[in-house]
C-alpha cells in the first residue's frame, strides 16, 4: 500500500480511502491480505483488466482532441444555396483543404429553408443562406454570422432593352418576368409592387444558368444577385446594377455552440474569405451589344 502512495503521489491513508470507496461501489472486496503480501481478489483482477482498457482509450482520447484542437482532424458537413454553391463553396474547401488536410468536408446543395431545417435537425454543422429584407425570415434557434452583402442585377437580352440607363419603369412593367426560388420570388413581386406594378411572371426556374438562358432567348428580364452572376455569365444578356431592388444578405447559420469546434470554426473563417473574393471579383461580361 505503500508503494502505491508513492507512485501516486498520495498519502497512504488517502490511498485506503480511495480503495474502501472503490470496493462500496464494486460491492466486492478487491484486495486480501496472505503470507505473501496483499493479492487481487476475482473481483479485484476483473476490474484491473478494465482499468488497463480504461486507461487506454482515455489516452487515445486525449490524443483525438488534441488533433481536433490542433486541425488534423475532424468532419464538418456544410449546405449552401446554388449561386454561393458555385462560387464560395469550392474556394473555402480548397482554402481549408490547403491549411488543415485533416479536415473533412461533406457538402450538399439546398436552398435556405431546407438548409435551416437541416441545421435545426442536427443534420449539418453550417448553412450558407441570404435573405432579403422585406422578406420573413424563419424564427429559428440559430446563430448567424453575416458572410456579405449582394447587390442586385437587372437581367435582359441584349437586343431587348432601351439604351437609357436606369430603364425607366414604364418599360420593366411591361416585360415577361422569370422568377427564381420562392423567397426570390416573393422579393421581386414586394419590390414591383413599390414601384408601382405587378410583374407579369410568366417562367420560374432556381436554376441561374437555366433562367439566364431564357432571358437570352427574349422570353422575358430578371433580377438576379451578384453571385448568380459572379461564375456564370451567358455570353447574350446584360446586367445593370439594379438599385430598387434592394440587396440581400449572405449568412452563414449554425447551431448555438457550433461555432466553438475547431473544425466548424476554422471552414467559417474560410467562407468568410471565399465569400469576401466573390463578391470583389468583376463580373463576367457578355458578348458585345449588337448595333
Amino acid at each position: 500500500m505503500s508503494s502505491a502512495a508513492r507512485q501516486l503521489r498520495l498519502t497512504q491513508s488517502a490511498v485506503s480511502q480511495q480503495l474502501r470507496l472503490l470496493e462500496r461501489e464494486a460491492g466486492s472486496p478487491l484486495l486480501v491480505r496472505s503470507t505473501r503480501g496483499i493479492d487481487l481478489t476475482e473481483a479485484g483482477v476483473l476490474l484491473l483488466r478494465r482499468a488497463d482498457a480504461i486507461s487506454g482509450e482515455l489516452s487515445m482520447a486525449t490524443e483525438e482532441l488534441a488533433s481536433l484542437a490542433n486541425l488534423h482532424a475532424g468532419k464538418v458537413r456544410l449546405i449552401a444555396f446554388p449561386s454561393a454553391a458555385s462560387s464560395v463553396v469550392p474556394v473555402a474547401i480548397q482554402r481549408l483543404r490547403r491549411r488543415a488536410p485533416g479536415i473533412e468536408v461533406r457538402f450538399v446543395e439546398a436552398e435556405p429553408p431546407a438548409a435551416k431545417a437541416a441545421i435545426q435537425a442536427g443534420e449539418a454543422e453550417i448553412a450558407i443562406v441570404f435573405d432579403y429584407d422585406d422578406v420573413p425570415a424563419d424564427e429559428l434557434a440559430l446563430e448567424s454570422e453575416s458572410l456579405g452583402v449582394e447587390s442586385m442585377f437587372l437581367v435582359h437580352s441584349q437586343e431587348s432593352a432601351p439604351d437609357d440607363r436606369p430603364i425607366a419603369q414604364e418599360w420593366l412593367s411591361e416585360q415577361d418576368w422569370i422568377a427564381g426560388c420562392q423567397d426570390c420570388r416573393q422579393h421581386l413581386v414586394e419590390r414591383c409592387r413599390s414601384a408601382g406594378f405587378v410583374p407579369r411572371v410568366m417562367h420560374e426556374s432556381d436554376d441561374y444558368v437555366v433562367l439566364q438562358s431564357l432571358v437570352a432567348h427574349g422570353l422575358g428580364v430578371a433580377v438576379l444577385p451578384r453571385l448568380a452572376l459572379t461564375t456564370f455569365r451567358h455570353p447574350s444578356v446584360e446586367a445593370r446594377l439594379a438599385g430598387d431592388f434592394g440587396e440581400r444578405t449572405v449568412s452563414a447559420v449554425y447551431r448555438p455552440g457550433a461555432e466553438q469546434v475547431p473544425a466548424t470554426r476554422a471552414l467559417l473563417e474560410q467562407l468568410k474569405a471565399a465569400t469576401s473574393l466573390a463578391l470583389r471579383e468583376p463580373l463576367r461580361p457578355g458578348a458585345p451589344r449588337a448595333r
